[in-house]
């Protein structure tokens, strides 16, 4: 699924017609065409369910076999204002029979539920694609207030896109009269129809959807079975009406994916489960202390359903509370995990330099979105990275994680997991909003594959005083990983001082002494800089580039599309991605220093850049985008081209 091989689907924005088959497979008389990959995104008000619509069409073309990328958009509000552009909620999934990298740049199909998801997505729309319209909604009312002055559905302001009017509130409410609904509350199920067009037009299956629909309203059976019918007549519109002449099949992407179990998963899905399975392979209970944040609350959602694996969750009353709840339950011997986002941690921090003093392993994860302060709550951004690396009073240095995509998200926190267990140290997590609520298929891995975690509780003496007494010293370290011990409270003989005060090397006293307080300031620094992580691959097929893009985190599926489409016009281009920032791996020095121009794509102002120059002294130029939204991949490819041949 994440290949390096160059792939010439990756290199056009519109899906590629390949042939085409006989008429009468997808309704009598129709054509079907076969595409290599689609791009379709939902539109519509925050209330028109885009969210659902969207997500069950991923879970069909999932169990359907395409390999797929998605990319929820959606106000902070939790009802914004309905029909306005601010309030407009969208739902992109690109789906291909190929290995694909991202969410797509431009959508081949656009459903509109009302003239403000029109306005608010047409820009992005290239020629040439499909437009579904609510036709029921573009009256005067809801159009002059998007500023449209006169129909775009009458004033040839669409004519370069291929445009299919279609009534999907009266053809809702039409459907649903034998349920006796209101009008209103039939209204409400035009998303399904949309969802059954669709379903039909792209041969998705139906039979999870529908399954779904009589789980989520088991208790309202009269409201299942009114969506189902919905979703049925979506699909029979499609199949009978002459306006969609055409269907079209994505073939499953049975090259794509090594043999294996897969599900379709979002990045905080993904995280949660990682987390579990951290806590399953270390043999030690789960605790999470959270405060609900934007976009992080879906972890403590996923968490609080697994009691089983010894989950506890505990949402507190604020940031400080839930990450001091979260140390007190390392300090007890739990994998302690603390979740937010960036104003959170901005709250957390006199807590994690308590943690970086205590020298207790604890899991901070940070599911950047745009800041600062509050900021743009549901949207994307990499902005956290030097608040993560130095947002603490005092030398007080803390290892940094970060995930490449929604499914990397298990691994990541197994990685930021193993660091913090081996080396007695707090640990970041930084993944984004663009992970968090993205989805992709991965691969269930088997149990087997999961590393051991397990660690060893000091369980007795470890230090013999000159006269032969043997006593616990909570600072004497282990000589490899200068990790001190972890003694959990109740041990008999284990006694020993905890708190923010400069602790003595080795006995854990109280000591004010400038010489023992400069060792272990040095000690903790050398601690985190000799934490074991795997050296850069680097992706240089020809071994002759000059130019290399330096990657973290989010940005590895919008930087490696790019990559493979500039390759594809025959340039020649090197490319690294990091998961560790801190430390970084060994030989990054010495990979920048191969290349004579290293450019650096961040979703924020140059903070890895200004980084990677401070401490390698090479000339990294920053390629950066603050709007919300991730990368998209043919932008990038131009900045590459232009900086080869600079």
């Amino acid at each position: 699924m994440t290949s390096q091989v160059s792939s010439p689907a990756e290199k056009t924005d519109g899906a590629l017609v390949g042939e085409q088959r006989a008429p009468g497979a997808g309704g009598e008389g129709k054509e079907v065409r076969r595409l290599d990959r689609v791009i379709i995104r939902f539109a519509g008000d925050s209330g028109d369910g885009m969210q659902l619509t969207g997500d069950r069409f991923t879970s069909e073309t999932a169990s359907f076999g395409n390999d797929l990328s998605t990319l929820p958009n959606f106000p902070a509000e939790i009802r914004a204002p309905a029909g306005t552009l601010p309030g407009v909620s969208s739902f992109q999934l690109h789906f291909a029979d190929h290995d694909i990298l991202t969410p797509g740049d431009a959508p081949n199909v656009l459903v509109a539920m009302n003239p403000a998801a029109l306005k608010a997505n047409i820009g992005d729309v290239p020629r040439g694609a499909e437009i579904i319209v609510n036709t029921d909604e573009f009256t005067k009312r809801p159009m002059a207030k998007v500023g449209y002055a006169t129909s775009p559905l009458e004033d040839g302001s669409l004519e370069a896109y291929n445009v299919h009017p279609v009534p999907l509130t009266t053809l809702t409410i039409e459907a649903l009269k034998e349920f006796g609904l209101s009008r209103k509350e039939a209204e409400r199920s035009k998303n399904m129809f949309a969802l059954g067009l669709l379903s039909w037009m792209y041969h998705r299956p139906t039979e999870g959807t529908e399954k779904f629909l009589r789980a989520k309203f088991a208790k309202k059976p009269d409201i299942a079975e009114a969506n189902v019918t919905a979703f049925r007549a979506g699909w029979n519109f499609g199949e009978t009406t002459e306006d969609f002449a055409t269907s079209y099949e994505v073939a499953p992407a049975t090259k794509a994916f090594p043999t294996g179990t897969y599900r379709n998963i979002s990045g905080n899905l993904a995280l949660s489960y990682g987390l579990v399975a951290a806590s399953q392979q270390a043999d030690l209970p789960l605790y999470l202390g959270s405060y609900p944040i934007t976009p992080a609350s879906d972890i403590l959602h996923e968490l609080s359903k697994h009691k089983n694996f010894g989950v506890r969750t505990f949402q507190a009353e604020d940031e400080i509370a839930g990450i001091g709840a979260a140390l007190g339950a390392a300090f007890g011997g739990s994998l302690a995990v603390t979740t937010t986002s960036g104003p959170g941690v901005a709250l957390k921090s006199e807590t994690i330099g308590l943690a970086v003093s205590l020298e207790l392993p604890l899991l901070i994860v940070d599911i950047q979105r745009g800041g600062p302060s509050t900021g743009l709550p549901t949207k994307t951004e990499q902005a956290d990275l030097l608040q993560a690396m130095y947002g603490r009073n005092g030398e007080a240095p803390v290892p940094i994680v970060a995930p490449k995509t929604p499914a990397d998200c298990f691994d990541a926190a197994l990685d930021a997991a193993r660091i913090a267990l081996t080396y007695r140290t707090p640990v970041f997590l930084l993944s984004d909003g663009y992970l968090a609520n993205g989805s992709e298929p991965w691969r269930i891995p088997e149990v087997d594959e999961l590393p051991d975690l397990r660690v060893q509780f000091a369980s007795g003496p470890n230090h013999e005083l000159a006269d032969g007494t043997e006593v616990f010293w909570p600072y004497k370290r282990e000589e490899h990983t200068l990790a001190r011990p972890w003694a959990i409270p109740g041990t008999p003989g284990l006694e020993h001082r905890i708190g923010g005060i400069e602790k003595q090397d080795g006995t854990g006293n109280i000591s004010y002494d400038p010489a023992n307080h400069d060792f272990m300031v040095r000690t903790r620094q050398a601690k985190i800089d000799g934490i074991e992580v795997p050296d850069l691959d680097i992706d240089d097929p020809s071994g002759e580039a000059n130019t290399l893009v330096v990657g973290w985190g989010s940005t590895y599926g919008p930087i490696t599309a790019a990559v493979r489409r500039v390759r594809g016009a025959g340039e020649r281009i090197a490319q690294v991605h990091l998961r560790h920032l801190n430390p970084f791996p060994r030989n990054l020095g010495e990979v920048l220093r191969r290349y004579d121009k290293v450019v650096v794509p961040e979703m924020n102002l140059g903070q890895l850049s200004t980084l990677l120059r401070a401490k390698y002294l090479v000339d990294a130029r920053s390629h950066t985008q603050v709007s919300g939204m991730p990368f998209k991949a043919e932008q990038l490819a131009e900045v590459l081209k232009e900086a080869i041949n600079d």
